[in-house]
């Protein structure tokens, strides 16, 4: 099925890309997200027609990762948390944590937005945590978990 994107979609293409995905792909996620149309000759027509709108909208969208990436970039946030004799915490410290301790600090942050690829943090110490803002921006936020 031919769908024209209006956003850019990771791994799939770029704004205004006519791409060839399956069927439930565009029908299922793609379309109802409004991410993606139908690639006809009238909808190509009317993206043409709206494309500096969709450019503008992409830019300002990417513009605002970029300046919560320079608010996140040398941020070290701590979180305190129960933790035993030998540095191991009763518990874990995930996403929800560190995206309330961003939040606090003042920087919007969705708890969807951290990138914990190994897991939760069930140890004492310092950590760099991923953060996901883009399809393009990507920060590193230190993390440090002192017992209480």
């Amino acid at each position: 099925m031919e769908i024209i994107l209006l956003k850019k979609v990771e791994n799939l293409g770029t704004l205004g890309n006519v791409v060839n995905v399956r069927p439930g792909y565009a029908r299922n996620f793609l379309i109802p997200q409004g991410k993606a149309k139908m690639a006809t000759k009238t909808n190509i027509a009317e993206f043409e027609t709206r494309r500096a709108e969709l450019e503008a909208e992409a830019a300002d969208i990417l513009a605002a990762a970029q300046a919560r990436k320079a608010q996140l970039d040398d941020m070290v946030i701590t979180i305190q948390a129960k933790a035993g004799n030998e540095g191991k915490l009763f518990g874990s410290v995930s996403n929800h944590e560190i995206a309330e301790a961003i939040n606090a600090a003042g920087v919007t942050l969705e708890r969807r937005e951290i990138r914990m690829p190994e897991g939760a943090l069930r140890h004492l110490g310092e950590f760099e945590v991923g953060v996901h803002l883009h399809s393009e921006v990507d920060a590193t936020v230190k993390v440090v978990i002192e017992a209480e």
